[in-house]
């Protein structure tokens, strides 16, 4: 289960959490533009915008979970088990697999607006990537700095939806997401007012009761509501540092601890990491489990014409900093 993120302050940040229970190898990769993408339908993609996010790479091929693009358009595939489906080939449209879908997006369009027009066209397939990996049952987030949408395959189709909140999670669908909403309109940063009974003198009795109701759980509606509450209300500067710090703030909100979430194997379920891309400045961030050091990867720094990929992985120790440490 995760939950992915946009914020903009003076640049725009997409990024999300990656919550499970175990890790496949997960490592921050850079896709230079003229790495070639094979489609196992479409052919060879030689050349294309240039990609940052973290992946699991297999038989060189970047399984990315989320990427951002040089041209500042940011996606992510998360869990939407039992809702979400692949079909069959079709001869009319573009067949790609689900684990081709970023690169085939991302790998071609610069804004959201051009997304969507390419969707028009797409197909996803439930070709597998190979027999020992599965097809990922997943929908998405794709961003821009202008605009946010979801996008569900589903039985009936491809859905596509505005996305104002710029928050994704898990199931139910996106738009029973936002309808449930409406149930916390009167959730306030605000202290709160008595609307209980007029003739009873209630009162907040401390700070931090502005949010009273705000669910707490790590469902993935309650986690949507938490986010989007979050977010909606987050007040930071715009510079680089305070951005991206307010960024994990709201990313922690529904941060997953070991304990809390146990799963029927015995194993529980936490956040593995959690990454803020600045879309504008290429730069990615990232936190693990167990390392809260912010580590970051500036896909500026490295050679984006190249045909390699460039791959550092993930930093999962945690590093402390000790302020009297004698020199």
């Amino acid at each position: 289960m995760c939950t992915a993120a946009t914020y903009r302050t003076k640049d725009f940040y997409f990024g999300r959490t990656l919550d499970y229970d175990f890790s496949y190898g997960d490592e921050v990769v850079i896709t230079p533009r003229n790495y070639p993408f094979h489609f196992r339908e479409k052919g060879t993609m030689d050349s294309h915008f240039a990609l940052i996010g973290m992946s699991y790479v297999e038989d060189d091929y970047p399984l990315y979970y989320e990427a951002v693009n040089e041209k500042g358009l940011g996606m992510a595939g998360l869990n939407f088990v039992g809702n979400a489906f692949f079909g069959e080939s079709r001869k009319e449209k573009d067949n790609i697999a689900q684990f081709e879908l970023i690169p085939w997006i991302l790998g071609q369009c610069s804004s959201v607006k051009e997304a969507r027009i390419l969707f028009e066209k797409v197909n996803i397939v439930k070709t597998p990537f190979h027999d020992g990996l599965p097809v990922a049952q997943l929908h998405y987030i794709i961003a821009d700095k202008e605009e946010s949408i979801t996008v569900e395959p589903m039985k009936d189709g491809i859905r596509i939806y505005d996305n104002p909140v710029g928050i994704l999670t898990n199931n139910p669908p996106f738009d029973m997401q936002m309808m449930m909403l409406n149930n916390y309109m009167n959730l306030s940063a605000k202290p709160p007012e008595n609307r209980f009974a007029k003739n009873l003198g209630l009162e907040a009795y401390g700070r931090g009761m502005g949010a009273i109701g705000l669910p707490g759980d790590l469902s993935s509606q309650s986690r949507f509501v938490r986010a989007a509450f979050v977010k909606m209300n987050s007040v930071s500067g715009d510079g680089e540092k305070e951005s991206v710090s307010q960024f994990f703030h709201i990313l922690n909100a529904v941060d997953q601890q070991r304990g809390c979430c146990e799963l029927e194997n015995g194993e529980c379920e936490i956040t593995i990491y959690t990454s803020c891309c600045n879309t504008d400045k290429g730069i990615y961030y990232y936190t693990s489990y167990d390392n809260h050091q912010i580590t970051a990867v500036d896909m500026y720094k490295e050679n984006l014409e190249g045909r390699e990929l460039i791959r550092y992985p993930r930093i999962k120790e945690e590093q402390i900093y000790l302020q009297n440490e004698k020199q």
